[in-house]
């Protein structure tokens, strides 16, 4: 197998058993470490603010040490899952002379879960209400305590830094969904590129040359406007080049786990060009070169339909809601207006029909619609993924 041509090809046999879909809390994480006891060092690093233990991974044994933490915000697992599958990979070839080179190399301490809280209830922030990506400086909170502890005490030469984001986003202009974003984060206001940066753009560079491949027009840029606040800003600012992930939409993909194979792929590709130092002979401008995120999608769009007599687009976004244990999109009305200058992850021309609820009453935004009648007719909006 060569693991940069082979990896997605084989990606079912590591990818980790009873771990699918959008929600995923401490006790699924805890099941799925047990297959690595006896592999890797997996310990307690510290405890959320609800006492919920916080774990590390530990792997490999190189003296090029790259920190990695996953599910900061509780509702963005995609990462967490990869990393998993990951791990997988790692144990089933440990003896595979690409594999046995990288961990030779690099040593990776690994957060799976930094805001259990937050996992078990789906959400971005902590159970204080607290954005834990905003609280790099400040501590408020205990997790961002742990979180900081492992970084002074690893003293890591890289920080990856992994998310998911809304579907909201595109690669640059084009209609072409951003699903894996990057970010070099500035450690200053003026966004300075220091030789700090460079390090990390260039990691990036190399991790999207791979990426276009797969992914064609599909990997964006983040913003990078300064906070300190914000973990990635924090750490680089210490002198530590940092990369931010940023898991988003394939086509149809609401649960994620196309993305989440890709993301995979894309951190074995950023952990290898750091394990040979071959990143650096990417160049920055390559980095530059990756189109900026846009706010450009919604989820539906309806063209051309009739609403009260006028013809409109009706633009619908899903929000994410726990339900039976699991997570349930519900799609609710963003915007009606005469044109929406937005793509549409699925559009449908609605050919001059009139549009209504199932009562017959005309459709208003932030109204919560599954299924919409259509000249009389029952028109269902979900996702085709999205049971």
């Amino acid at each position: 197998m060569d693991i940069t041509t082979d990896f997605l090809e084989q990606y079912e046999q590591f990818t980790v058993p009873g771990i699918h879909g959008r929600f995923l809390d401490f006790s699924n994480l805890e099941k799925a470490l047990k297959e690595f006891e006896e592999e890797y060092e997996i310990k307690e690093v510290g405890r959320s603010f609800l006492n919920i233990p916080i774990l590390s991974i530990t792997i490999g044994t190189g003296s090029k040490k790259i920190f990695a933490w996953s599910q900061m915000h509780g509702n963005e697992t995609t990462t967490t899952k990869g990393v998993l599958d990951l791990l997988l990979f790692f144990k089933i070839y440990k003896d595979h002379s690409e594999v046995k080179k990288i961990l030779e190399q690099c040593t990776l301490l690994i957060l799976p879960m930094v805001n259990p809280d937050g996992a078990a209830r789906y959400t971005r922030e902590n159970v204080n209400k607290v954005d834990l990506n905003r609280d790099a400086s400040d501590l408020h909170e205990p997790e961002s305590r742990v979180l900081r502890n492992c970084f002074l005490d690893f003293k890591p030469d890289f920080c990856f830094n992994l998310h998911d984001q809304r579907t909201i986003f595109g690669a640059g202009v084009k209609n072409l969904p951003a699903t894996l974003s990057f970010l070099a984060p500035s450690m200053d206001v003026a966004r300075t590129v220091t030789p700090v940066r460079i390090k990390a753009m260039k990691v990036i560079a190399a991790m999207n040359a791979e990426l276009q491949k797969v992914i064609p027009g599909q990997v964006g840029r983040f913003d990078d406007g300064f906070n300190i606040n914000c973990t990635g800003d924090y750490f680089t600012a210490q002198d530590v080049p940092t990369i931010l992930f940023e898991c988003g939409h394939f086509p149809q993909d609401y649960l994620r786990e196309k993305t989440r194979r890709i993301f995979s792929y894309s951190i074995l590709i950023g952990i290898k060009a750091i394990a040979t130092g071959d990143f650096v002979q990417q160049r920055e401008e390559d980095y530059f070169g990756i189109p900026e995120n846009q706010k450009s999608f919604l989820d539906i769009i309806l063209r051309n339909a009739i609403i009260k007599g006028k013809t409109v687009d009706v633009g619908i976004q899903f929000s994410e809601k726990i339900k039976g244990g699991g997570v349930h999109f519900e799609p609710q009305i963003q915007n009606i207006n005469e044109h929406l200058h937005f793509f549409g992850h699925r559009e449908i021309d609605c050919e001059g029909k009139e549009l209504e609820k199932t009562d017959g009453s005309p459709l208003i935004e932030n109204d919560i619609v599954e299924v919409i009648l259509l000249n009389k007719e029952k028109l269902s909006i979900k996702s085709p993924q999205i049971p």
